[in-house]
Protein backbone atom coordinates (compact mmCIF):
# COMPACT_ATOMS: atom_id res chain seq x y z
CA UNK A 1 0.00 0.00 0.00
CA UNK A 2 1.62 3.65 -0.93
CA UNK A 3 2.98 5.95 1.62
CA UNK A 4 0.73 8.24 1.64
CA UNK A 5 2.37 12.47 1.44
CA UNK A 6 2.93 15.02 3.82
CA UNK A 7 0.89 16.86 1.81
CA UNK A 8 -2.28 14.39 1.62
CA UNK A 9 -2.51 13.68 5.60
CA UNK A 10 -5.64 14.60 7.12
CA UNK A 11 -5.43 17.65 4.33
CA UNK A 12 -7.79 19.11 3.01
CA UNK A 13 -9.05 19.89 -0.71
CA UNK A 14 -9.18 23.18 0.12
CA UNK A 15 -5.59 24.21 1.10
CA UNK A 16 -5.12 23.64 -2.91
CA UNK A 17 -7.80 25.85 -4.12
CA UNK A 18 -7.00 29.41 -5.55
CA UNK A 19 -8.46 31.16 -3.51
CA UNK A 20 -6.13 30.03 -0.89
CA UNK A 21 -3.23 29.64 -2.94
CA UNK A 22 -2.85 33.17 -4.71
CA UNK A 23 -2.72 34.88 -1.97
CA UNK A 24 0.14 33.12 -0.94
CA UNK A 25 2.48 33.69 -4.48
CA UNK A 26 3.81 36.57 -3.04
CA UNK A 27 5.29 35.27 -0.35
CA UNK A 28 6.64 32.13 -1.87
CA UNK A 29 7.98 33.90 -4.86
CA UNK A 30 9.84 36.56 -2.46
CA UNK A 31 10.77 34.09 -0.07
CA UNK A 32 12.93 31.81 -3.33
CA UNK A 33 14.27 34.64 -4.71
CA UNK A 34 15.68 35.40 -1.37
CA UNK A 35 17.16 32.31 -0.77
CA UNK A 36 19.24 32.34 -4.25
CA UNK A 37 20.53 35.72 -3.12
CA UNK A 38 21.44 34.43 0.38
CA UNK A 39 23.62 31.41 -1.59
CA UNK A 40 25.16 34.06 -4.16
CA UNK A 41 26.28 36.20 -0.85
CA UNK A 42 27.82 32.83 0.61
CA UNK A 43 29.42 31.74 -2.20
CA UNK A 44 30.94 34.98 -2.66
CA UNK A 45 32.21 35.75 0.68
CA UNK A 46 34.49 32.35 -0.45
CA UNK A 47 34.20 31.02 4.02
CA UNK A 48 32.13 28.20 2.68
CA UNK A 49 28.78 26.94 1.30
CA UNK A 50 25.62 24.81 2.96
CA UNK A 51 25.99 20.94 2.55
CA UNK A 52 23.69 21.26 -0.79
CA UNK A 53 25.28 24.27 -1.82
CA UNK A 54 29.12 22.37 -1.48
CA UNK A 55 27.71 19.60 -3.67
CA UNK A 56 25.92 21.93 -6.55
CA UNK A 57 29.75 24.43 -6.02
CA UNK A 58 31.84 21.53 -6.72
CA UNK A 59 29.76 20.05 -9.47
CA UNK A 60 29.74 23.56 -10.68
CA UNK A 61 33.71 23.95 -10.90
CA UNK A 62 34.12 20.05 -12.23
CA UNK A 63 31.41 21.27 -15.26
CA UNK A 64 32.46 24.96 -15.77
CA UNK A 65 29.07 25.95 -15.35
CA UNK A 66 27.27 28.19 -12.81
CA UNK A 67 26.81 27.39 -9.64
CA UNK A 68 22.34 28.23 -9.46
CA UNK A 69 22.15 26.09 -12.93
CA UNK A 70 23.62 22.79 -11.16
CA UNK A 71 21.13 23.58 -8.49
CA UNK A 72 18.49 23.80 -11.21
CA UNK A 73 19.46 20.91 -13.41
CA UNK A 74 19.74 18.45 -10.22
CA UNK A 75 16.75 19.67 -8.86
CA UNK A 76 14.86 17.48 -12.04
CA UNK A 77 16.25 14.28 -10.75
CA UNK A 78 16.16 14.70 -6.88
CA UNK A 79 12.16 15.57 -8.02
CA UNK A 80 12.15 12.70 -9.79
CA UNK A 81 12.88 10.36 -7.01
CA UNK A 82 9.99 11.55 -4.86
CA UNK A 83 7.46 9.40 -6.83
CA UNK A 84 8.72 5.93 -5.31
CA UNK A 85 8.83 7.58 -1.76
CA UNK A 86 6.10 8.35 -1.93
CA UNK A 87 5.57 12.63 -2.00
CA UNK A 88 4.00 14.77 -4.59
CA UNK A 89 5.18 17.94 -5.32
CA UNK A 90 3.10 21.52 -5.19
CA UNK A 91 3.60 24.91 -6.85
CA UNK A 92 6.09 25.74 -4.62
CA UNK A 93 8.04 22.86 -5.26
CA UNK A 94 8.34 23.50 -8.78
CA UNK A 95 8.99 27.58 -8.76
CA UNK A 96 11.82 26.38 -6.02
CA UNK A 97 13.37 24.21 -8.50
CA UNK A 98 13.17 27.41 -11.25
CA UNK A 99 13.24 30.36 -9.12
CA UNK A 100 16.78 29.97 -6.57
CA UNK A 101 19.08 28.93 -9.07
CA UNK A 102 18.02 31.39 -11.27
CA UNK A 103 18.36 34.01 -8.48
CA UNK A 104 21.75 32.56 -7.49
CA UNK A 105 23.18 32.99 -11.15
CA UNK A 106 21.83 36.63 -11.65
CA UNK A 107 22.76 37.63 -8.12
CA UNK A 108 26.45 36.38 -8.49
CA UNK A 109 26.39 38.57 -11.32
CA UNK A 110 26.01 41.46 -10.43
CA UNK A 111 27.68 41.42 -6.98
CA UNK A 112 31.16 43.16 -6.61
CA UNK A 113 34.35 40.62 -5.88
CA UNK A 114 34.60 40.61 -2.02
CA UNK A 115 38.17 41.18 -0.71
CA UNK A 116 39.64 41.39 3.24
CA UNK A 117 38.29 38.73 5.70
CA UNK A 118 36.03 41.48 7.39
CA UNK A 119 34.23 41.98 4.26
CA UNK A 120 33.92 38.63 3.04
CA UNK A 121 32.65 37.52 7.25
CA UNK A 122 30.09 40.37 6.86
CA UNK A 123 28.74 39.26 3.71
CA UNK A 124 28.89 35.12 4.47
CA UNK A 125 26.59 36.40 7.75
CA UNK A 126 24.15 38.31 5.42
CA UNK A 127 24.52 35.65 3.13
CA UNK A 128 22.87 33.08 6.19
CA UNK A 129 20.81 35.20 7.72
CA UNK A 130 19.15 36.16 3.99
CA UNK A 131 18.85 32.37 3.32
CA UNK A 132 16.93 32.00 6.34
CA UNK A 133 14.77 34.82 5.54
CA UNK A 134 14.17 33.02 2.22
CA UNK A 135 13.52 30.27 3.69
CA UNK A 136 10.61 31.26 6.75
CA UNK A 137 8.74 33.22 3.63
CA UNK A 138 8.69 30.02 1.58
CA UNK A 139 7.86 27.90 4.37
CA UNK A 140 4.98 30.34 5.40
CA UNK A 141 3.50 30.00 1.87
CA UNK A 142 2.99 26.43 2.57
CA UNK A 143 2.59 25.56 -1.13
CA UNK A 144 5.09 22.73 -1.42
CA UNK A 145 8.38 21.47 -0.03
CA UNK A 146 11.38 22.30 -2.07
CA UNK A 147 13.15 18.89 -3.52
CA UNK A 148 15.66 18.26 -1.25
CA UNK A 149 13.36 18.60 1.52
CA UNK A 150 10.93 16.09 0.13
CA UNK A 151 13.68 13.62 -0.50
CA UNK A 152 14.91 13.96 3.08
CA UNK A 153 10.82 13.74 4.21
CA UNK A 154 9.98 10.88 1.32
CA UNK A 155 12.78 9.03 3.35
CA UNK A 156 11.48 9.32 6.50
CA UNK A 157 7.97 7.96 5.78
CA UNK A 158 9.14 5.41 3.01
CA UNK A 159 11.62 3.61 5.28
CA UNK A 160 11.10 4.71 8.82
CA UNK A 161 14.10 6.78 9.54
CA UNK A 162 13.75 9.70 11.76
CA UNK A 163 13.88 13.15 10.30
CA UNK A 164 16.96 13.91 11.73
CA UNK A 165 18.49 10.80 10.31
CA UNK A 166 17.30 11.07 7.04
CA UNK A 167 18.32 14.85 7.15
CA UNK A 168 21.75 13.78 9.01
CA UNK A 169 22.52 10.96 6.09
CA UNK A 170 21.76 12.96 3.10
CA UNK A 171 23.25 16.31 4.08
CA UNK A 172 26.06 14.15 4.75
CA UNK A 173 26.84 12.38 1.70
CA UNK A 174 26.36 15.24 -0.34
CA UNK A 175 28.86 17.14 1.80
CA UNK A 176 31.85 14.92 1.10
CA UNK A 177 30.80 14.46 -2.34
CA UNK A 178 30.81 18.35 -2.76
CA UNK A 179 33.99 18.79 -0.91
CA UNK A 180 35.82 16.04 -3.19
CA UNK A 181 34.27 17.83 -6.22
CA UNK A 182 35.99 20.90 -5.36
CA UNK A 183 33.28 22.56 -3.20
CA UNK A 184 34.05 25.11 -0.52
CA UNK A 185 34.02 23.97 3.08
CA UNK A 186 34.82 26.11 5.52
CA UNK A 187 33.57 28.86 8.62
CA UNK A 188 30.30 29.30 6.47
CA UNK A 189 29.40 25.72 6.86
CA UNK A 190 29.57 25.58 10.38
CA UNK A 191 27.69 28.61 10.60
CA UNK A 192 25.37 27.70 8.51
CA UNK A 193 24.86 24.09 10.03
CA UNK A 194 24.56 25.59 13.58
CA UNK A 195 22.82 28.57 13.15
CA UNK A 196 20.17 28.49 9.98
CA UNK A 197 17.65 26.25 12.35
CA UNK A 198 17.08 28.48 14.58
CA UNK A 199 16.62 31.20 12.64
CA UNK A 200 14.53 30.02 10.03
CA UNK A 201 12.40 29.18 13.02
CA UNK A 202 12.43 32.71 14.09
CA UNK A 203 11.65 34.14 10.16
CA UNK A 204 8.85 31.81 10.60
CA UNK A 205 7.15 33.34 13.87
CA UNK A 206 7.52 36.71 11.78
CA UNK A 207 6.37 35.11 8.75
CA UNK A 208 3.48 32.47 9.94
CA UNK A 209 2.34 34.29 12.91
CA UNK A 210 -0.61 32.19 13.37
CA UNK A 211 1.27 28.73 13.45
CA UNK A 212 -0.67 27.53 10.38
CA UNK A 213 2.42 26.15 9.30
CA UNK A 214 3.70 24.06 12.07
CA UNK A 215 0.12 23.56 13.38
CA UNK A 216 -0.26 21.59 10.06
CA UNK A 217 3.35 19.69 10.34
CA UNK A 218 2.88 19.06 14.01
CA UNK A 219 -0.94 17.58 13.38
CA UNK A 220 0.64 15.33 10.17
CA UNK A 221 3.54 14.17 12.60
CA UNK A 222 0.46 13.02 15.31
CA UNK A 223 -1.31 11.43 13.19
CA UNK A 224 1.83 9.73 11.93
CA UNK A 225 3.01 9.12 15.26
CA UNK A 226 6.60 10.32 14.88
CA UNK A 227 6.40 13.58 16.44
CA UNK A 228 9.77 14.46 18.21
CA UNK A 229 11.77 12.98 15.30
Amino acid sequence: MPHPTIDHVHEPASRWAPSVVLPRIPGLLAGLLLFGIGIAFMAEAGMGLGPWEVFHQGIARQLGVQLGTVSIVLGIPILAAWYPLGERPGVGTVLNILLIGTATNVAMGVLPTITGQPQQLLVMLLGVVTIAAGSGLYLASDLGPGPRDGLMTGLHFRFGWSIRRARTAVELTVLVLGFLAGGTIGLGTVVFALGIGPLVQLMLRVFDRDGRVSKRRRAMLEARGTLGE
